[in-house]
């Protein structure tokens, strides 16, 4: 099922403030919240929808390649989570609390299990570069890619706690990751909460670091990853792959994997956005007579009939023959120009016979005024 414009999604328009997505998605939450909707698959799915929304459009580099590239620039891995980067419920509560004061489970009267104000690290983002042939551009490919990256430690699941059990609550926060502090002011009395400094933030005390990673949960390792690259991507352009970055601290959450776009020239086809671009070179008898003239596409050749008096920087459009968009709306087409091969150097016999034929009336005069204002707009095209 195709996804639906994060947008409509949270219902604002394209040149909706931040505050005001903030706003749009913080309704939604409350309205789809699982504590609300106990049981509701439905309303769980349309709350994931949300948060992923809000986790593109509320970062303005994800927004701007959003804006121009739709979903394929955000990219996808085989067998990763959904799109906004989350595994399960509990990263959303662990990501945006402070959407809702840093008590997103407890909001509202929804029930408080879910409202734990733990800190939870994320790894951070990683950028590669993926070249494409012109081949791979027109068709999409699925990219095989290693990554040397950190992962979460096998012999700690990710902990940092030897054997992974190696640990207890914190005594100073009891699990929550914060304290709540209490001061008497001018105002009357002032609650703030901060970051655990005995465990900092993570909830847990280590009683016995794991060897392997040194209690860190993360170790520097290699993953092969896979990448679905759309149809109809262009140079430069970032992919996003969720999930797919760094691993984060003790359990954290993963960074992403940015994919930039890079392409392969081409022997024979240019590109102009969605459109290609081939030069037919002809000699001026071909041009004169007419002929049939062989033009390279992606895939194949195909033959095309050139009319006797075809004039040099005539363009022949081939239609449907170009890159498909990116977004699915068409495809580009294959614009074949015409130009004329001179020959530097000529035989007497040569020279004899196009001395006979300058003076003779076909060769005389040159363009109308109304194809020299074609040929002025096609020079412009170009």
């Amino acid at each position: 099922m195709s996804k639906r414009d994060y947008y409509e999604v949270l219902g604002v328009s394209k040149d909706a403030s931040p505050e005001e997505i903030k706003k749009a998605y913080r309704k939604k939450a409350i309205q789809f919240h699982p504590d609300k909707n106990p049981g509701d698959k439905k309303a769980e799915e349309n709350f994931k929808e949300a948060a992923e929304a809000y986790e593109v459009l509320s970062n303005a580099e994800k927004k701007q390649r959003y804006d121009q590239y739709g979903h394929a620039g955000m990219g996808g891995a085989a067998g990763g989570g959904f799109g906004g980067g989350f595994s399960n419920v509990e990263d959303i509560f662990s990501s945006f609390g402070d959407i809702f004061g840093g008590h997103f489970g407890g909001f509202g009267g929804f029930g408080g299990s879910r409202g734990s104000n733990r800190h939870v690290s994320r790894g951070s983002d990683l950028r590669v570069k993926v070249k494409l042939t012109l081949s791979e551009v027109v068709h999409g490919v699925e990219k095989k890619i290693k990554v040397k990256k950190y992962v979460a430690c096998k012999h700690c699941n990710g902990t940092g706690a030897k054997n992974g059990s190696a640990h207890s609550t914190c005594g100073t926060c009891r699990g929550t990751g914060q304290v709540t502090r209490v001061a008497n002011t001018i105002l009357g009395q002032m609650q703030t909460s901060s970051v655990c400094p005995t465990c900092h933030g993570d909830g847990k005390i280590i009683t016995d670091k794991c060897n392997f990673c040194a209690g860190e949960g993360v170790l520097r390792d290699e993953e092969i990853i896979t990448i679905k690259i759309p149809a109809g991507v262009g140079e430069g352009m970032q992919m996003n792959v969720s999930n797919k970055g760094n691993a984060g601290r003790r359990g954290g959450l993963n960074g992403d994997l940015l994919v930039v776009i890079t392409e392969e020239k081409h022997p024979e086809l240019v590109r102009d956005d969605n459109n290609l671009i081939y030069n037919l070179f002809l000699s001026f008898p071909e041009i004169t007579l007419g002929t049939t003239a062989e033009i390279p596409t992606v895939d194949s050749k195909v033959k095309v009939k050139i009319e006797a008096g075809t004039q040099p920087e005539k363009i022949l459009r081939l239609r449907g023959k170009g890159i498909p968009d990116v977004n699915g709306y068409g495809k580009g087409d294959l614009l074949v120009r015409v130009h004329v091969w001179i020959p530097k150097k000529l035989s007497n016999e040569e020279k004899r016979v196009l001395e006979k034929l300058k003076d003779s009336p076909g060769f005389q005069g040159g363009p109308s005024a109304s194809e020299k204002s074609f040929f002025a707009k096609m020079k412009d095209m170009f």
